[in-house]
């Protein structure tokens, strides 16, 4: 490839990265989050396997942060001519870069910590098995700045 086809093709190419980056740091986070709960969920089974649908929910509920990141990807996607549109400027994939950031970094923190109060969330489940919309509730609260990141990033993204 030679630096006046680079040169054209900047523009897609920093929008990919910015996709990229989206889905590999919020997937990455998801992973990271749900393979916590399942540890702490399969240690609860062995004792009381009745519990399996509640844990099973609070291990899923880190996952969602990689959804969240796939979403992005696939807008930006969409609008940069891979799926559809036009393929954008340098400037105009620099933007989709920077649009995809905070789902991207927001996901993968929010994944990891929201994976920590899922076990905890599962211990105080295994303890007081009546206890299950309280113990929903302490790792949905850390979703909140997920989707926070999700409607800046949707948001900026649907304005490129």
């Amino acid at each position: 490839m030679n630096m006046g086809m680079l040169s054209d093709n900047l523009g897609i190419v920093y929008a990919l990265l910015g996709a990229a980056l989206a889905t590999f740091l919020a997937g990455s986070g998801s992973a990271i989050g749900v393979g916590m709960g399942g540890r702490a969920a399969a240690g609860v089974l062995t004792e009381k396997p009745e519990l399996f649908a509640k844990v099973l929910i609070l291990q899923l509920l880190p996952g969602t942060q990689g959804i969240y990141g796939l979403l992005v990807a696939f807008v930006v996607l969409g609008k940069i001519g891979i799926l559809g549109g036009t393929a954008p400027t340098a400037a105009e994939g620099l933007l989709f870069l920077a649009a995809c950031l905070p789902i991207g970094v927001a996901g993968l923190i929010s994944a990891i910590h929201q994976g920590k109060a899922s076990v905890a969330s599962i211990s105080l489940l295994a303890k007081r098995p009546d206890s299950f919309g309280r113990a929903m509730l302490l790792p949905a609260m850390v979703e909140t700045y997920a989707i926070l990141a999700l409607l800046v990033s949707l948001l900026t993204v649907a304005r490129l």
